[in-house]
């Protein structure tokens, strides 16, 4: 194997595992409602919405960026995913997948997620 064969192997294994430990890092230093809410979507995003390697790994650090802002600037939950949560994800996810099968009941757990981190937040 080549060097430069070797380089590709290494960053196919090794990269996105430390892209990913480097999210849930940012992710655990987040104040409690924020992290819940990153938490129940990533919950989500893992089970129903397909995407591959690199685009889940920019996906997940951009949500990461989006609460990581919205805590430091003390903006609300709901300014942040709206109304109806569903929507907010699903024009999130439209940048880096084409979606996938949404069934009601992780619709439901997602919503709620989100309702519960928002009453936490305005105690």
């Amino acid at each position: 194997m080549s060097d430069v064969d070797k380089g590709g192997f290494v960053d196919k294994v090794i990269g996105p595992k430390r892209r990913w430990r480097e999210y849930k890092a940012r992710v655990k230093r987040m104040p409690e409602p924020y992290r819940d809410v990153v938490d129940a979507i990533e919950r989500y995003l893992m089970h129903f919405v397909p995407s591959d390697g690199d685009r889940a790994e920019s996906m997940f650090e951009d949500l990461a960026d989006l609460f990581d802002q919205a805590a430091a600037d003390g903006t609300p939950i709901r300014e942040v995913v709206g109304e109806n949560p569903m929507e907010f994800i699903e024009t999130f996810v439209q940048n880096y997948t084409e979606g996938g099968y949404v069934p009601a009941r992780a619709r439901k757990q997602l919503t709620d997620a989100i309702t519960r981190a928002e009453e936490e937040q305005t105690r």
